[in-house]
């Protein structure tokens, strides 16, 4: 019996649909997945074989076959959840009326629970965009799914109860979050300008700044305030608006750096990147190009401190940003483009700059 189940990949800050199609067939008792899966889906056989069996559920003793397509995208553990569905709904053991308008994604644990997944906010954008009516994902994901309004947004505990779910048996109730975008009450900056005492002529080319999106270099010995100064500078950065924070959400998702407890990042981001950081941990990279830190202070601010330390090829890298607001990644697999509209502030000591002239 052929199944298919409908997941999603993150491809840069977007989603790009993945269609898990599963066959089952006579022959020796096996599980091969076909298409382009990285180790973590290879491994996914396993896991999806001891999630199933721990679940009290029967997994089928065939030849299974499943096809993560298009083949050309790169596949993760997000995928641990629609190859099980798939496997139970070629097994007859839930029904595919249920999962014909529904995105699936979540990685398995071998007891069936289902684990965090890294860019939830993207794919539930992109269900919506296709036209999905609900989306099933982690339990501890829900509140991040559930920022894009007008999807049903079921949040998946283990994979025991999910089958119940599509059974018909014992329905899970969706989730449902109050997106708050009330004044409320200051951010909780680590500094506020308004504290600091002293230092007239810095708060007022910082007050500069802040209005025209100004970058700033501060020099000065140790201990004259530098770093203080450039930690006060986003509390006197406008509040950001509800698309901004949607936008800085979607980076920290999709880089794995949203914390648990904060489903949307409310206010403008900070990062302090020490002077040892390569090129690509501060534009982003590697095999699967993820943010870098200047996307990771998109909408915010980048401070630099002690700048004479940092790397030329490091600093040179900072060209485009600064011109464009985007940084481009080009690797074998393709090229992706990253959003780093940030003020960057500078400080060093004059005697450094001396010293390295």
């Amino acid at each position: 019996m052929l199944a298919r189940v409908t997941s999603c990949a993150v491809v840069g800050l977007d989603g790009a649909i993945v269609e898990v199609e599963v066959d089952t067939s006579r022959g020796l008792p096996s599980l091969t997945i076909v298409g382009l899966p990285d180790a973590a889906v290879q491994e996914s056989r396993e896991r999806v074989r001891s999630a199933i069996k721990n679940s009290g559920l029967i997994y089928p003793n065939k030849r299974l076959t499943v096809n993560l397509a298009p083949a050309d995208l790169r596949e993760g553990p997000a995928y641990d959840l629609p190859v099980a569905v798939g496997i139970l709904l070629a097994s007859e053991q839930a029904w595919p009326d249920r999962v014909e308008y529904a995105l699936f994604v979540g990685e398995l644990s071998l007891d069936g629970g289902v684990r965090h997944t890294t860019g939830i906010l993207p794919m539930a954008a992109l269900a919506k965009e296709r036209g999905f009516n609900t989306v099933f994902v982690p339990a501890v994901d829900a509140p991040e799914a559930a920022l894009i309004q007008g999807i049903e947004v079921i949040p998946v505990t283990d994979l025991s109860s999910l089958v119940t779910h599509l059974q018909g048996l014992c329905p899970i109730e969706p989730y449902s979050y109050h997106l708050d975008l009330s004044a409320g009450e200051p951010p909780p900056y680590a500094a506020d300008l308004c504290h600091i005492k002293g230092q007239e002529h810095v708060r007022r080319a910082l007050e500069v700044a802040a209005a025209g999106g100004h970058n700033v270099i501060m020099t000065g010995p140790p201990g004259a305030g530098k770093t203080l100064l450039a930690r006060s500078m986003p509390s006197i950065l406008p509040r950001m608006t509800t698309d901004e924070r949607l936008e800085v959400t979607k980076i920290y998702s999709v880089a794995g750096s949203l914390p648990p407890e904060t489903p949307l990042i409310q206010h403008r981001p900070f990062r302090a990147p020490h002077h040892t950081i390569s090129h690509a941990g501060l534009v982003g990279g590697g095999r699967w190009p993820r943010p870098g830190e200047i996307s990771l202070a998109h909408r915010g601010v980048l401070f630099l401190d002690e700048l004479p330390e940092f790397g030329m090829r490091t600093l040179e890298v900072l060209r485009q940003p600064l011109e464009d607001h985007i940084v481009t990644i080009s690797r074998a697999a393709g090229t992706l483009t990253f959003p780093a509209n940030f003020v960057l502030i500078a400080a060093m000591n004059p005697l450094s700059l001396w010293l390295l002239w």
